[in-house]
């Protein structure tokens, strides 16, 4: 899925830009072309090197860059990109964002560019929740802008809360899912069956199996990657795949009633369930 796609990795100035090594990591481990374009704040966190050295792509830091592929024709990366990712997404790279300022080159590379954009905020859980922020956000999201829920956790400002970069996985799991959206399975709705049943004896007890799910929640992944519409009825206690609407069950006669209702309306059944 990620094999010879382009990915543009805007990195913008918060704390948690030092995690954008390892999303462009795994992206290039994945096949993936990642161009990374720095605002000057975010050299101030994370040394333009490290992102060369894994990438084994120059990274654009100015839109002054001579040497720079971009710099002649700034729209270039733009053009170039199957899909951007802002990740991490300060408030104030957000606000930019919302109110089309474009005086760098993510700002410029984000205006001009056609292919879906994704967001992930990362910011103090106040700066989150602000009004303004929150409309800014709701403005990009109306505009057809992906954004990656931050998640909850110990912060920067040594509070707890919501305003942490979404994990490695999910960023990429969102990635993966936006290229999929023209693949073969476009316009399709699978239904997937994953884990053990347990049926209960007492309160305490229960007969099942050792089916761990994996197995069904990877062909669940599968499918949304190649642009379906996927509904994983599953008695796993696996998180959730992004992107695929998950139906909970926990005995085998309730996993019967699920999968009847939801094939219905569905183009294939996969039962991976045990």
């Amino acid at each position: 899925m990620l094999a010879g796609k382009t990915v543009v990795l805007g990195i913008s100035g918060g704390i948690a830009a030092y995690k954008a090594a390892d999303i462009a990591s795994k992206l290039t481990q994945a096949g993936a072309r990642v161009e990374v374009v720095m605002t000057d704040s975010a050299t101030r966190f994370i040394a333009p090197l490290t992102l060369r050295s894994l990438t084994g792509r120059p990274v654009v830091t100015s839109m002054w860059e001579l040497a720079s592929e971009f710099s002649i024709e700034h729209v270039a990366l733009a053009e170039a990109a199957d899909v951007v990712v802002v990740a991490p997404a300060t408030a104030n790279i957000i606000a930019k964002m919302a109110v089309g300022i474009a005086d760098d080159m993510l700002t410029c590379t984000v205006l001009a560019t056609k292919a879906p954009i994704i967001v992930a905020p990362s910011m103090d859980a106040n700066m989150l929740h602000n009004p303004i922020t929150q409309e800014n956000l709701a403005k990009l999201k109306d505009r057809g802008f992906i954004l990656v829920d931050p998640g909850y956790g110990y912060l920067a400002s040594g509070k707890t809360g919501h305003g942490r970069l979404a994990d490695t996985e999910t960023i990429i799991a969102t990635i993966k899912q936006v290229l999929g959206r023209g693949g073969d399975l476009a316009g399709k709705h699978i239904v997937v069956t994953a884990g053990g049943t347990r049926e209960p004896i007492d309160p305490v007890r229960s007969i099942g199996n050792r089916s761990s799910g994996k197995m069904g929640y990877a062909l669940a992944e599968a499918a949304r990657d190649r642009g379906a519409g996927v509904r994983l009825i599953t008695a796993a206690f696996l998180p959730a795949p992004v992107g695929v609407e998950v139906v909970g069950v926990e005995t085998a006669l309730q996993m019967k009633a699920a999968v009847t209702k939801a094939v219905a309306g569905a183009d294939a059944l996969i039962m991976a369930a045990a």
